[in-house]
């Protein structure tokens, strides 16, 4: 199983970035699929989800209206678009995937752990 997520970089604050996620190995159609992030000295934190049908999508407070998640089902990817961006936006962003019994059941979407698989992660550097 590997997801190798992409499309990180830097950008001047306001500016747009769009991260991809290519998901192989397996079937990810029971699994949510997530972007969490890192900030230097600071704790993981999650970001973005969804379903493959689409049908189930939340938000980081943080980053709603301003994130969108999506998916390209052919291309077992997922996407992250990241708009207006901000300074305190810069980390490194993590996809990750997790059952989705586990997660739907307990509402556990926003919870890193449980999360089964997770790529390697791609920067993201906004400047003021």
């Amino acid at each position: 199983v590997q997801l190798q997520a992409s499309g990180g970089g830097l950008v001047q604050a306001g500016g747009s970035l769009r991260l991809s996620c290519a998901a192989s190995g397996r079937t990810f159609s029971s699994y949510m699929m997530g972007w969490f992030r890192q900030a230097p000295g600071k704790e993981r934190e999650f970001v973005a989800c969804m379903t493959w049908s689409g049908r189930s999508t939340h938000y980081a407070d943080s980053v709603k209206g301003r994130f969108t998640i999506s998916r390209e089902n052919a291309k077992n990817t997922v996407h992250l678009q990241l708009n207006t961006l901000k300074p305190e936006d810069t980390a490194v962003y993590y996809c990750a995937a997790g059952p989705l019994r586990t997660i739907l059941g307990g509402s556990y979407y926003y919870k890193s752990d449980a999360y089964s698989y997770w790529g390697q992660g791609t920067l993201v550097t906004v400047s003021s």
